[in-house]
C-alpha cells in the first residue's frame, strides 16, 4: 500500500510501539487518529507530534473492550479523517505473574486481559470493516506477541490471550478478504514502560540478560516493532493471515 494521503487508527498509540507507528505513519504522509485508554497527555502529544509532520492528527478516548466505545471512535475516525485504510490493533493489557503461581491469577486478571487483548481487537476490526473495505485496499496489522507462541511472557493469561490474537488473525484475514488483508506482529521482550513498570527494580537486570541469550543479542526498541508494522502496510498486497516475529532470535535461542 502506498500510505500517502491515507489514513490510519492506532489503538494504545498514545505510548511505545503505538507512538513510533503513529510518527513512521505520519512521515509518510499518513493520518492518523491515536487511540488511548488512560494515556491523554502522552496521546495529546503523539497527536501534536504527528501534525508536525504536516499531516492530520486527533488523540481520542475509547477503551477498546466496549464495542459501543469503539464503534463512536471509528465513525469519529471516519468523520475527521476522511477515511481509514489501515487499523492497527495495538492495546494491550496485563498483569504479572509467575506463571507456577497459579493461585495468584485472579479471574478479573482473566477477565480484563482477555477483553482488552482479544475481545478489542475484534470489536476494533468489526467496527473498522466497512471503511477498510470502502477504502479498496484496506489493512490490519494486530501486536501479537512471542508469548503467544511459546507460551512464556508476564502471565499465562497474557500468554493465552496472545494466542487467541494470533489465531484471530488467520479468521479475519479469512473472512475479510479481498478487500482487507489482516496479519500481526510478534514482538519479543519490548524496551520501554509496559516491562518496567512489571519488573520493577529488575527491568535492567533482565533486559541484559535477555539481549546475552538472544541470537541477535538485542531487544525490541518500539521502532523495531513499528518497523515490522510497516513492513506488511507498505510491502506486498498478496500477504495476509500472517504472524511476523520480531524478537531478536529469542524464539529460536538454543
Amino acid at each position: 500500500m502506498e500510505i500517502e494521503g491515507k489514513a490510519a487508527l492506532i489503538t494504545g498509540g498514545g505510548t511505545g510501539v503505538g507512538r513510533a507507528t503513529a510518527l513512521q505513519l505520519a512521515s509518510g504522509g499518513c493520518s492518523v487518529v491515536v487511540n488511548y485508554s488512560r494515556s491523554a497527555e502522552e496521546a495529546e502529544k503523539t497527536a501534536a507530534d504527528v501534525r508536525a509532520l504536516g499531516v492530520k492528527a486527533i488523540a481520542y478516548q475509547a477503551d477498546v473492550s466496549d464495542d459501543a466505545a469503539v464503534r463512536a471512535m471509528v465513525d469519529t475516525t471516519v468523520k475527521e479523517l476522511g477515511r481509514l485504510d489501515i487499523l492497527v490493533n495495538n492495546a494491550g493489557a496485563t498483569t504479572f505473574v509467575q506463571h507456577a503461581d497459579l493461585e495468584k491469577v485472579t479471574e478479573e486478571d482473566w477477565d480484563h486481559i482477555l477483553a482488552v487483548n482479544v475481545k478489542g481487537t475484534f470489536f476494533c476490526t468489526r467496527a473498522a470493516t466497512p471503511a477498510l473495505k470502502a477504502s479498496g485496499n484496506g489493512e490490519v496489522v494486530n501486536v501479537s506477541s512471542v508469548a503467544g507462541i511459546a507460551a512464556t511472557g508476564s502471565s499465562i493469561p497474557y500468554c493465552a490471550s496472545k494466542a487467541a490474537v494470533n489465531n484471530l488473525t488467520i479468521s479475519l484475514a479469512r473472512v475479510l478478504a479481498p478487500e482487507v488483508r489482516v496479519n500481526a506482529v510478534a514482538p519479543g521482550a519490548i524496551q520501554g514502560r509496559w516491562l518496567k513498570g512489571g519488573m520493577g527494580e529488575a527491568y535492567d537486570a533482565i533486559m541484559k540478560g535477555i539481549a546475552a541469550r538472544v541470537p541477535l543479542q538485542a531487544t525490541c526498541a518500539p521502532e523495531d516493532v513499528a518497523d515490522a508494522i510497516l513492513s506488511f502496510v507498505t510491502g506486498s498486497d498478496l500477504v495476509t493471515g500472517q504472524v511476523l516475529v520480531c524478537d531478536g532470535g529469542m524464539l529460536i535461542q538454543q
